[in-house]
């Protein structure tokens, strides 16, 4: 009967390693996506840079993975005539738009993502 148990108890615990290591294979370990499937991405439908005057580049913190790109593009994303790119190596939001933001609205959407503005400044070109 002891023997039983423990054969029991070893099959879920291999069970449970196998389900586990196959979930970190697909979603990854990341910070953000290691319980989650990651986030869909919004999709911008106007990529033609000549339609949006104005851009802003946000510095942005606590961003650490793909996961968190995808977090504040989405955020960013979602307002109205905004089409904005993350660049995690330099922790840098493009966000071009259609008309002005004020700026105080992109820091709280960025905000309320889950992440902070470290300071924003007009794009060089």
């Amino acid at each position: 009967m002891t023997s039983a148990i423990i054969l029991i108890v070893l099959a879920a615990i291999c069970i449970y390693g196998i389900y586990s290591y196959i979930h970190h294979l697909r979603y990854g370990g990341g910070c953000c996506g290691e319980r989650d499937a990651p986030d869909k991405k919004v999709k911008v439908r106007d990529k033609n840079k000549s339609h949006y005057p104005y851009v802003l580049c946000l510095k942005v913190d606590g961003m650490t993975c793909g996961n968190c790109v995808r977090r504040v593009e989405n955020a960013l994303n979602s307002l109205d005539g905004v089409w904005a790119t993350v660049d995690l190596e330099h922790h840098l939001a493009t966000v071009r738009m259609k008309q002005q933001i004020p700026e105080e609205t992109l820091r709280q959407t960025v905000k309320d993502s889950g992440y902070l503005v470290l300071g924003i400044s007009e794009e060089k070109r």
